[in-house]
């Protein structure tokens, strides 16, 4: 007689620190792997140095450009007012993460780029979200984990279409 299969153990780096107090309505499903993700990432990039990027820091370093960015773009893709994404990337050069450089296309303008510890941050917290997306997935079962997320790329795709 062959013994029921034991659920995957999800490893301690990608269980949820805390307990959310969530329904089962679609923005709360949505929601609470979103606030354990940052939880995680957060913890888990102090641990790796990175203890002083708060999660604002990170939601906005994530959305600059290779090239760098504009201000204004950030602002629109962190989807934030312009004062406060000023206000963070000041934080963040103070803290060493990025810099201001002229815009070679307008001398006028500056970009915002990742510096060298920019980088390796940006780095570790991509790791880090791999990490948890393949324990994750091995938690609900690969096919499963893929399925749901063609779903949710399918669901953004059809409310914001990308540009043709």
């Amino acid at each position: 007689m062959s013994r029921p299969r034991q659920p995957p153990v999800l490893p301690e780096r990608s269980r949820p620190r805390r307990q959310w107090p969530g329904t089962t309505q679609l923005g709360t499903l949505l929601r609470d792997p979103y606030l354990a993700i940052n939880d995680l990432v957060s913890e888990r990039l102090a641990e790796r140095g990175f203890g002083d990027l708060r999660l604002a820091h990170a939601t906005l370093g994530q959305h600059v450009a290779d090239e760098g960015s504009r201000v204004t773009e950030l602002a629109k893709l962190a989807q934030l007012s312009k004062p406060t994404v000023v206000y963070l990337v000041d934080e963040l050069e103070r803290l060493g993460y990025v810099t201001r450089v002229a815009d070679p296309g307008d001398g006028r303008a500056k970009l915002v780029r990742l510096t060298e510890r920019g980088l390796r941050a940006q780095d570790a917290g991509r790791e880090i979200v791999g990490e948890i997306e393949q324990d994750w997935s091995r938690l609900l079962g690969v096919r499963d984990f893929a399925t749901l997320r063609g779903l949710l790329e399918r669901l953004h795709d059809a409310l914001w279409p990308p540009a043709t």
